[in-house]
Formats: structure tokens, sequence, C-alpha cells
């Protein structure tokens, strides 16, 4: 495996992507990896942690790349995957270059999935389902397929998403069967450096807006909500409930209020010692995954329910993107913001956490202004 620390920015970086590549990068720092020395497919995420140092022994590879699906529980048909890829290269900067967008064909065709009453009965289905099944949260998503004339550019698409979301994680991956996930995320699901670990939770939205008085108002709305904050805590009181056993010391700052081009969200930061340094990042992903934030609580109930309201097959949305070296650091992010492509097709995912609180419009306006997030930044005019 040949690696290398490009002397440029991310962005850059981003501009050698290709399809069937690996890319996670964020404004300062960026990872692009290529070919296959060898792969591993696995349901069973900790089997797929146990495979690697056998991997990383026979190819000689000293990182890999990968994508863990929603659901990773038994009798689940969508495997995790990871790739010892055969190049793999780095870029950091202390500033970030944001070229101009690629223009891309627009869709010819374009259905919500479902439609947005069924949403709507869906979001006040899980809401009386709360009471009934003693769940504190659930996270109910909605997608939107789009059809196109040609072959979607993969590559642009990616470009486009890295130069639109300097403060996310842009990320692509190639998944079992040839199609592609694309996303921009702003939530880290862990990452493990040495001894340190971090995480940074997400939960609780509120719209941005051009007009600077109502972004403010939007803002300080969210800071003051106690829907929001409820829905927030559950999520951080779940990451540190299952990183405690694994460090020494636990730090949690927040939340904070914290904005994309489109939405302001609750941020958490949560910081530890590892106890173990036989525990890697895909290790502490494995038992994150997934948290509240994309799935509800408790897991296999709400897991449960979002089954039987989401009329399609998650699949690799609200999964986790990252990577693992032989030393057993790495850093995965949390699957949302993003998009499947297959050919002339792609379809869009965007989810909401469901409390008591919920209200289904306001639940319903929240995934438009995440779909409005993702269109743009591809640059697609939907």
């Amino acid at each position: 495996m040949t690696t290398s620390t490009a002397p440029a920015t991310p962005a850059d970086l981003a501009a050698r992507y290709e399809r069937g590549d690996f890319l996670l990068a964020t404004a300062r720092h960026a990872l692009l990896a290529s070919g296959a020395a060898a792969t591993a497919t696995e349901t069973d995420p900790a089997r797929l942690s146990r495979a690697l140092p056998g991997l990383f022994a026979e190819s000689g590879a000293t990182i890999a790349v990968g994508v863990l699906p929603f659901d990773t529980s038994a009798g689940t048909s969508t495997p995790g995957h990871v790739v010892l890829p055969r190049a793999v290269r780095r870029a950091s900067s202390d500033q970030a270059a944001v070229p101009p967008r690629t223009a891309l064909p627009q869709p010819v065709k374009v259905t919500p999935v479902p439609e947005p009453e069924a949403h709507l009965a869906a979001v006040r289905a899980a809401v009386s389902a709360l009471s009934e099944r003693d769940l504190r949260k659930v996270v109910l998503a909605r997608a939107l397929d789009l059809d196109f004339a040609g072959t979607v550019p993969v590559t642009d698409v990616v470009r486009n998403l890295t130069n639109g979301n300097p403060r996310h994680t842009t990320y692509a991956v190639q998944l079992p069967g040839g199609r592609t996930l694309v996303g921009a995320t702003p939530e880290l699901l862990v990452s493990r450096t040495g001894g340190a670990v971090l995480s940074r939770p997400h939960a609780g939205s509120m719209p941005r807006s051009a007009d600077p008085a109502i972004d403010k108002a939007n803002g300080e709305a969210l800071l003051a909500s106690e829907k929001d904050h409820v829905e927030h805590a559950v999520v951080v009181e779940s990451v540190v409930e299952i990183l405690r056993p694994f460090c020494r010391t636990l730090d949690v700052r927040g939340p904070e209020l914290v904005s994309t081009p489109a939405i302001w969200h609750l941020s958490t930061t949560v910081t530890g010692e590892l106890a173990d340094q036989d525990v890697t990042s895909l290790d502490l992903a494995a038992a994150l995954h997934p948290t509240p934030a994309v799935c509800g609580t408790p897991t296999d109930v709400a897991r449960s329910l979002v089954g039987e309201l989401e009329p399609f097959d998650r699949a690799y949305y609200a999964g986790a993107v990252g990577w693992v070296d032989a030393a057993g650091d790495g850093e995965w992010a949390v699957g949302i913001r993003c998009a499947e492509i297959a050919d002339t097709s792609m379809r869009l995912y965007a989810g909401g956490g469901i409390v008591p609180a919920s209200d289904p419009r306001t639940e319903l306006d929240e995934t438009s202004a995440k779909f409005r997030t993702l269109l743009a930044a591809m640059g697609l005019e939907v």
C-alpha cells in the first residue's frame, strides 16, 4: 500500500476523487483511498473488527475504510463492508480552498417516499407509540427519489458537496452491489487518536434564515426549546453510558448551538481517555451505533417501530462511514444528509427525532429543510 500526504487542501484532494474511491473530508483534513488489497463483509460489526488484524497482516495494508449499515442487529440482511486500500492520500490545511461548483444535469422526475401527508401520519403514529411502547424517542426518515435522463456524474456530486459544506464531513463510499453512498454530515460518531476518544452527538434542530434577525431568533428559540433539549439529552446520555466502560475518564461539554448553511443544531462534545488500547475506533463505532440521534431509544424497540412506519429499507442511510488503522486509531461519521446513487437515479434521505412534544408539521418542515440543504450543496434545483 502506498500512503502520501498531499501538499494541498482537502478540497484539492477531493477534486481527485473518482467513482469507486473512498473519501472522508472536512475543511481541514481529508483521506482519499483507492484500490482494494483486501475486503471484508460481515453483518456483525464486531466480527468485522476481529477480522481486520489478519487482513492487515496478509495484505500489507495499514488502514481499512468502509461503512456500517443502519441496522446491525442479528438477522440483518445489509452487511458492514470494509476495504483495505492499495493507495491512501491524506491532506490537511489551515486554509480551506473552495473551488466553484460544477453544473449538474437536473432530474427529470422527483418522487417523495412517502408523500408528505403520509409522513405526517407516520409522525402522529410515532408520537402515539412512544407512550404505548415505553419509548423516549424514535427517529423517522423520508426519502426523495430523483431520476435523470443520463448517468449521474458521481464525481461532480462529491466535489460539489465538498465545496458547499466546508463545516461538514463529506464522504463517498462504494457500496456492495455497485451503488455509491455520498453525503455531507455534521455529526461525528466517534474518533480515536492514541488514547483520546471524541464524540460529538447532535440532536435538536431549527431552520436557518436568510434574514439575519429571523436567523438569530431561530437559533435562540432552539437554545430555549425544552422539546429539543429533551431530544438532545436522550442522545448524549446514551453516548456517555456506552463510552463509560471503555474510558478511564469522560468529560461532557454542552449543549452548544452550532450551524450548517441551512440548519441550527444542538451539539455536545464528549471526550475521554481510553482504558484499553486494544479497543479500536471500529470497536467504539460498533458499540455506539446506532445512537438515539438516528434510531431512538430503547434501540431495539425504536428500530422495530422505524421498520413499521418507514416505507423503505434504510440500508446504509443513518449508518456509519469511516476508517480504522492497524494501530486502532480512526474516525467514524454518522451517515446522514446523504444520497445513494445508482447509474441514472439517486435516493436522498432526511430524518428527524420524534419525542412526545413533536409536532408533525414541524417535523415535516425539518426534513424538507434538510433535503434543501443537500440538494443545494449538490447543485440540484428541485
